[in-house]
């Protein structure tokens, strides 16, 4: 048998299950794992080692479960989801000391499964970011080379399954903040259809474009993390009332793609890829031709506009959700303020970070009397012909296929600078949040000139996650092997 926290999550669930491993041997692995590489890597805001210890000891005691299907697997979950009596702070210095006193329906949803949660995933604060530089706390590296960048804002929730701490973690997508983190760290990362996945516990950034997601090492595993989540919950108004599928019978039912059609969108290949990042992707679209699929050009015309629209909308959406941290009802409150103005703005002053505070202002902007009309209703209307471009693009193909970012990942500290230029790191991601349609990350390969990872960006039809998991569990035999980083 591999060491453990060399297995994927289907290897150890099957190990559990026999009982050639306990739940409380892999918990353990786990926990040194991380006390070997989280000073080096930093992944994780908190560690909940004596609350994982004593649950594995329990499980171990009952023995396995087979009605539930991540039966003492350990894993982690993004500091943006409620955990009851753990801090959730939201990589923010205003919700440092605050515990919920409920659970996400997501992180109930893993518990329920049988599932371990040994720690809390740092990222941007309040998902506000491509790098994880932006945590007030500690920016979380990348286990592939400690001088770069993991990716963001899920990028603690990356970086954490990459390095081995864990089997599985849960992210939240915005515009791109699962299957960034997932193409620079070399896993696999899913953003399901905007209301497939209860957003129930997670503290919201942009409300009609935020998605929790799984980050895991397989297709297989994503699958898995995602049949448990997934589903409708009366409690999210969001939450769409539609079947989910058998994830996991969809990827036994073949093992090509003979049949599937694949579009190649012009605007996400001609548009300054590294050569590194062109060679990879294509040579994963060739494969994709060898294992049945046909390749056809397609044309998203509009997301030129995307970037832009993106950004009104999202810090539009911030700034109503991020009104309510006022230092009045719960998080950070400042000492010995004048008067009532005087403890909001000192409060939110010390509480949020640079970016946050930069998002807020240009949303509190795009909504103020006299340019609502001018930019954020302008955005929504294009929003809508995003939406319809996507629309008439998968009429003629099953998938979208292209890269998940220009570059792979970049050093600390060099884009901090220029926020701007920040931004379009998430130039082919956005959209597809914008148009509320399922995505995700396959890594394809290294880069053959830095050595990092590189992720094929798959696009599918709403809530048809199914074919887009059978696509890339397909392609991912066909593909050289990411693996672990070594650290």
């Amino acid at each position: 048998m591999p060491e453990i926290m060399h297995m994927t999550l289907s290897e150890v669930r099957k190990a559990l299950a026999d009982k050639t491993l306990g739940a409380a041997e892999v918990t353990e692995a786990a926990l040194k794992r991380i006390e070997a590489t989280e000073p080096k890597v930093r992944a994780l805001i908190s560690v909940q080692a004596e609350e994982a210890r004593a649950l594995a000891k329990s499980l171990d005691a009952q023995g396995p479960d087979a009605s539930k299907p991540l039966w003492g697997v350990p894993l982690v979950v993004k500091d943006v989801l409620a955990t009851k009596d753990v801090p959730t702070t939201c990589g923010s210095r205003i919700l440092e000391n605050f515990r919920p006193v409920y659970d996400a329906t997501a992180v109930a949803r893993l518990k329920d499964a049988g599932a371990i949660l040994v720690g809390k995933a740092n990222m941007d604060e309040f998902a506000m970011g491509s790098t994880t530089e932006n945590s007030a706390y500690f920016a979380t590296r990348n286990p592939w080379d400690l001088e770069r960048v993991p990716g963001g804002s899920s990028g603690g929730s990356g970086a954490t399954v990459a390095a081995g701490q864990c089997f599985g973690a849960l992210g939240t997508d915005t515009g791109g903040s699962i299957r960034l983190p997932a193409s620079f760290c070399g896993i696999v990362g899913l953003k399901p259809t905007y209301g497939r996945v209860s957003r129930f516990g997670m503290v919201a950034y942009g409300s009609s474009l935020d998605q929790i997601g799984p980050m895991t090492r397989s297709v297989e595993d994503a699958a898995r993390m995602l049949q448990v989540i997934a589903g409708h919950d009366g409690r999210d108004s969001t939450s769409v009332d539609v079947p989910v599928p058998d994830y996991l019978a969809v990827l036994a039912e073949k093992g090509d793609l003979r049949g599937l059609t694949i579009g190649l969108p012009a605007e996400y290949w001609d548009k300054g890829l590294s050569s590194e990042v062109a060679e990879a992707c294509g040579a994963a679209v060739k494969k994709c031709e060898e294992l049945g699929a046909k390749a056809v050009p397609v044309q998203l015309k509009l997301s030129q506009y995307a970037i832009a629209t993106y950004y009104i909308i999202a810090v539009a959406e911030a700034s109503s959700n991020l009104a309510r941290f006022d230092g009045v009802r719960y998080g950070h409150r400042t000492e010995n303020p004048a008067d009532l103005m005087d403890m909001y703005v000192k409060s939110r002053t010390e509480g949020f970070g640079d970016e946050v505070q930069r998002r807020i202002i240009l949303g509190t902007y795009v909504l103020s009397s006299g340019y609502y009309d001018a930019y954020y209703r302008k955005a929504a209307q294009v929003r809508r012909l995003i939406r319809k471009d996507f629309e008439a693009a998968l009429s003629q193909c099953d998938l979208l296929a292209g890269p998940v970012c220009p570059t792979t990942a970049f050093k600390v500290g060099e884009m901090t600078s220029d926020p701007l230029q920040m931004y379009l790191m998430d130039i082919f991601t956005i959209s597809t949040n914008l148009a509320g349609l399922p995505g995700m990350s396959l890594p394809v390969g290294l880069g053959r000139e830095t050595g990092m990872p590189i992720g094929l960006q798959l696009t599918g039809r709403a809530f048809d996650e199914a074919r887009m998991l059978q696509a890339a569990h397909a392609l991912e035999k066909s593909v050289p092997a990411t693996g672990l980083a070594t650290l």
